[in-house]
């Protein structure tokens, strides 16, 4: 009988679709603005930026919401196994992306909101700004489609998705992918309550 181990807490998996969410939206609208044929298309232009602009807002303040209403030992637990080498519940191609995603979201704030004021007040136009913000989008989409292929279309990595899904991944995979990971205890449903070292 398949059995199922708890990889990612409720707090963890809400945190990551938010993310994925307002990501895609900004995408969206970033590209809409970015892009002369499809700001056209669209037209609306100051509307767009005004969506694009308060959705990063709204990205960052959800984000944020869930870290602090949520369990903050399980991200705190998550947040330290991405600083070590060891090769725990996560390997170092996904260290590295998380790593990457939080660096990125941070110059994408920042950048983001140096444009906005440099549209009100001269004083915080800098000719790199737009340069920045421009070389995220790119960076940001390849690592994107990196990340799709390896969590939906890989073989050996796709399982993955269901700890993103549904916070459990099948024993016999954690074994086989993590062996310095310390599996907790089996359980043969997926309503399962705890990560490694904790609850959700």
């Amino acid at each position: 009988m398949l059995r199922y181990v708890a990889r990612f807490s409720r707090t963890e998996r809400t945190l990551h679709w938010l993310n994925a969410s307002f990501f895609l939206f900004l995408l969206a609208t970033g590209l809409a603005l970015y892009l002369p044929r499809f700001s056209t298309l669209v037209g609306r232009r100051p509307l767009l930026k005004d969506l694009h602009f308060w959705g990063g807002l709204a990205w960052i303040a959800a984000l944020g919401l869930v870290a602090l209403l949520g369990d903050r030992r399980a991200l705190a637990r998550t947040a330290r196994e991405l600083e070590t080498l060891s090769h725990d519940r996560f390997n170092p191609g996904q260290k590295i992306n998380a790593i990457l995603t939080a660096a990125f979201t941070l110059l994408f704030l920042v950048s983001g909101v140096l444009l906005w004021l440099g549209e009100r007040d001269t004083r915080f136009r800098f000719a790199s700004t737009v340069t920045l913000h421009d070389a995220l989008l790119y960076a940001a989409l390849v690592l994107l489609v990196g990340h799709l292929y390896l969590a939906v279309i890989h073989p050996a990595t796709r399982h993955s998705l269901r700890g993103m899904t549904r916070g459990s991944v099948s024993e016999e995979w954690a074994r086989r992918h993590y062996p310095e990971w310390e599996v907790p205890p089996r359980a043969e449903n997926d309503d399962l309550t705890t990560t490694g070292a904790g609850r959700t």
